[in-house]
C-alpha cells in the first residue's frame, strides 16, 4: 500500500470474489506461460548477483592478504632502519674515539723513534753476541790445551793430545786475528814435538801379554828323561847275557834307582796338583803386573814383572817342554820393549794462549788498543 492512497480508499471494503470455479489443471492458462520467462530471468539475475558477490569477496580477501604482506614488509623495513641507525650511532661513537690528526702525527713520530732505537739495540746485541761467541771459542781452545796436558801427564796419550792441540790451533785460525800469531806459533812447536815423540803400541802390548797369560795357565810339567837309562846299574845289567837272575835283577833295580857319577844337571821334582796350580798362579800374576805397567807406561815395573815371570819359568818348568820354551822366548822379546813415553811439555802453549785471551779482553774493554791488522806480524807478536 503506497503513501498516496487516501483514507477513503483504505476504508472501502473489498468486494467478495465471485463464485468461479478454478480452472482445470490440465489446461494451463496464458498468464502462467507468461510468468516463466520472468522467473528464469530472476534466477539468472540471482546467480549473477551471487557470482558478483563471490568475486567481490575473493578480491577483498586478496586485498587483505596484500595489505598484510605490505605491513610485514613495512615492519621489516622499520627494523632494518633501526639496525642501520644503531650501527650509525656506533660508528659515530668510534669516530669520536679516534685520535685527531695531531695525535696521529705524534704517534707516527714516536713509532719512528722506537724503530730507530730498536735497530740500534739490535746492532749492539749482535756486537755483544759476536764478542761472546769469540770468547766462548777462545775459552774452548784453552780448555782443549788443558785437557791435552792432563792426558799427557796422566795417560801419556800422544794421539789424543795431538788431536786436542790441533783443535785449539784451528780455533785460533778461525779468529783471523794477527795478535794470535804468537800463540799459534807456540802451538805449532808443541804439535811438532808431539809428532816427534815415539808412541808405542801399549794397547797391543797389553793384549799380547794377555795371550801369554792364557798360555801360562795351560803349562804342564814335563817328566824328566835321562839319556843313559839306569846309570851304573843299567851298564852292569848290560854286561851279562840277560838270561841270568843277576842280570834280570839289575835291570829291575835300574828302573827304580839311578847311579850316575857324571851327572852335571840338576833334577827338578815333578810338579803336580796344588804345587803346579800355585806356580801357574805366580806366573799369571807376574804377567798381569806387566800388563798394568805397559798400560800405564811404567817401564821399570814392566821389566821387573817380566823378569819375575822368566824366573818362575826357569825355576819350575823344564826347558825341554816346547810350551815353556816358546813362552820363555816370547818373554825375552817383550822385555826389551819400551812402554814409557817422554811427553813434551805444553805449558808454554797454554801460557801463550792465556796471554792472548787477556790481551783480547783488555782490548775489548778499551784498556789496550787492538793490534793493527798487517800481513806480517810485529816483533812483539812473533815473540812467544
Amino acid at each position: 500500500m503506497s503513501e498516496a492512497t487516501s483514507p477513503k480508499e483504505q476504508e472501502q471494503p473489498v468486494p467478495d470474489a465471485p463464485d468461479v470455479a478454478p480452472p482445470a489443471a490440465d489446461k494451463p492458462s496464458g498468464s502462467t506461460w507468461g510468468a516463466l520467462p520472468v522467473a528464469a530471468l530472476a534466477l539468472l539475475l540471482g546467480g549473477a548477483g551471487a557470482a558478483a558477490g563471490g568475486w567481490s569477496l575473493w578480491q577483498l580477501r586478496g586485498l587483505e592478504a596484500q595489505a598484510q604482506q605490505r605491513l610485514e614488509q613495512v615492519r621489516e623495513a622499520r627494523e632494518q632502519t633501526e639496525a642501520v641507525a644503531q650501527q650509525a650511532e656506533g660508528l659515530s661513537a668510534r669516530l669520536q674515539q679516534l685520535p685527531t690528526v695531531a695525535e696521529l702525527e705524534e704517534r707516527r713520530r714516536l713509532l719512528a723513534r722506537l724503530q730507530g732505537d730498536q735497530q740500534l739495540l739490535n746492532q749492539r746485541l749482535e756486537t755483544v753476541l759476536g764478542a761472546s761467541r769469540q770468547d766462548w771459542r777462545l775459552a774452548e781452545a784453552e780448555h782443549l790445551l788443558r785437557l791435552a796436558s792432563l792426558r799427557l801427564s796422566a795417560l801419556q796419550d800422544i794421539d789424543s793430545a795431538k788431536a786436542l792441540v790441533q783443535g785449539a790451533d784451528e780455533i785460533l785460525r778461525e779468529q783471523d786475528d794477527p795478535a794470535a800469531f804468537a800463540a799459534r806459533e807456540q802451538l805449532a812447536k808443541s804439535l811438532e814435538a808431539l809428532r816427534a815423540t815415539p808412541n808405542p803400541d801399549r794397547t797391543g802390548l797389553f793384549l799380547q801379554l794377555g795371550a801369554l797369560r792364557d798360555q801360562a795357565g795351560q803349562l804342564s810339567a814335563l817328566n824328566p828323561v835321562f839319556d843313559s837309562q839306569g846309570g851304573v846299574l843299567g851298564e852292569l845289567a848290560a854286561q851279562g847275557d840277560g838270561t841270568s837272575w843277576w842280570s834280570q835283577g839289575l835291570q829291575t833295580l835300574s828302573q827304580y834307582f839311578r847311579i850316575d857319577f857324571s851327572a852335571d844337571q840338576n833334577i827338578r821334582p815333578l810338579l803336580a796338583g796344588q804345587s803346579l796350580t800355585q806356580v801357574r798362579l805366580a806366573l799369571s800374576l807376574a804377567l798381569e803386573q806387566a800388563q798394568w805397567a805397559a798400560l800405564h807406561g811404567q817401564t821399570p815395573v814392566y821389566r821387573q814383572a817380566l823378569l819375575q815371570a822368566a824366573e818362575v819359568l826357569d825355576a819350575h818348568f823344564n826347558r825341554d817342554n816346547p810350551a815353556s820354551r816358546a813362552l820363555r822366548a816370547r818373554i825375552d822379546e817383550l822385555i826389551g820393549q819400551s812402554v814409557e813415553v817422554v811427553a813434551p811439555d805444553l805449558s808454554d802453549s797454554l801460557t801463550a794462549v792465556q796471554a792472548y785471551l787477556l790481551r783480547k779482553e783488555s782490548a775489548r774493554n778499551g784498556l789496550v788498543p787492538e793490534a793493527p791488522a798487517a800481513d806480517t806480524p810485529s816483533d812483539e807478536e812473533a815473540r812467544p
